[in-house]
């Protein structure tokens, strides 16, 4: 199979829904004349034009505000911001108009548009460039959440998010655009909500999403040096949860580690333990355990980014406690 970039994964599945449906359509800064800030758009304003692929200034509330007028009136916007950090500014339109208007309007004023961009740190850029954004948005109901590791998953579920009637968060990672990995060439689409077993194992299991997936996937690893089968889980989607799977991984497992990138207070991790020691206490044969960001803004200085974001290291020494093994 062949070999391509993340941002070519999404800039495929881009350009199959906009030749599909006329009624799709790219706003956002520099999406149309510059190729798009991570280059993910490129080409497309050639192809498709301006009334397709369309520049904003920076204003971000505003131009979400025209968004979600497009999706109440019948079209397909896909919305691109260029980090998820300078969405909080548009947050007033995602949460009171995307997210209510099929509730506030009994069902007969859909919001069909996808809110996309790059989420978390992507290494020194400080503390307001580097929050990780998941848990805020899984929090609304009327919102789907998806947060992607790799660009198989990114274009099939990318797809799936266009089609979707509902308002859809789709977070990406500056620091995964140039990622290789495997996509068909034939379309397929990724069902939104379904979480995915990357790595089958039967000692632990491992549960993370996003860019935190190479630290999950890397310490298992490092564990099946030492003979410990880890099963890694990605979640892919947020809102809705598949808990489901993970409960299954657990009864075959009975340990559960979650990694993720969230400050820990009220993330995506505490409901995960909240949802499996609900359903599935029973078959736990240690507490569950997670590592998160530090409960604190993220610094510049290159030795405080490495303590603040969850490491292979740390995860692999977590997962040995749930194992009772000697630290």
């Amino acid at each position: 199979m062949r070999q391509i970039a993340f941002r070519q994964a999404l800039r495929e599945a881009l350009q199959e829904e906009f030749r599909r449906d006329e009624r799709v359509f790219l706003m956002g800064e520099e999406v149309a004349e510059y190729n798009g800030a991570y280059k993910v758009s490129q080409g497309m304003l050639d192809e498709f034009g301006p009334k397709r692929v369309i520049d904003t200034p920076i204003a971000e509330l505003g131009f979400t505000a025209i968004g979600v007028g497009a999706a109440q009136n019948g079209l397909r916007p896909v919305l691109e911001f260029m980090t998820w950090n300078f969405a909080v500014l548009a947050l007033d339109q995602i949460l009171n108009t995307a997210s209510k208007m099929l509730a506030m309007s009994g069902g007969q004023v859909g919001c069909p548009i996808v809110f996309r961009g790059p989420n978390g740190s992507a290494g020194q850029l400080g503390a307001q460039h580097s929050t990780a954004f998941e848990s805020y948005y899984a929090n609304i109901p009327g919102l789907k959440v998806i947060s992607v590791s790799n660009p198989y998953d990114a274009k099939g579920l990318l797809k799936a998010a266009i089609r979707d009637d509902d308002p859809v968060v789709f977070m990406e990672s500056e620091l995964m655009y140039g990622d290789m990995g495997e996509v068909p060439e034939e379309e397929y689409i990724i069902p939104i909500g379904k979480a995915d077993i990357k790595r089958a194992g039967k000692d632990v299991t491992i549960v993370s999403f996003n860019k935190m997936m190479k630290v999950a996937l890397g310490a298992a690893e490092e564990l099946a040096k030492e003979g410990i089968e880890a099963e890694v889980i990605d979640l892919r989607t947020i809102r809705p949860l598949d808990w489901f799977t993970i409960l299954e991984s657990v009864k075959k497992t009975n340990r559960l580690v979650i990694v993720e990138e969230q400050w820990p207070f009220a993330s995506i991790s505490s409901e995960i333990s909240y949802r499996i020691q609900k359903e599935g206490f029973d078959y736990l044969d240690a507490p569950i355990r997670r590592i998160t960001a530090q409960d604190a803004p993220m610094h510049y200085a290159p030795n405080l980014v490495k303590l603040y974001l969850p490491d292979i290291e740390r995860t692999v020494k977590l997962v040995k406690e749930v194992m009772y093994m000697k630290k």
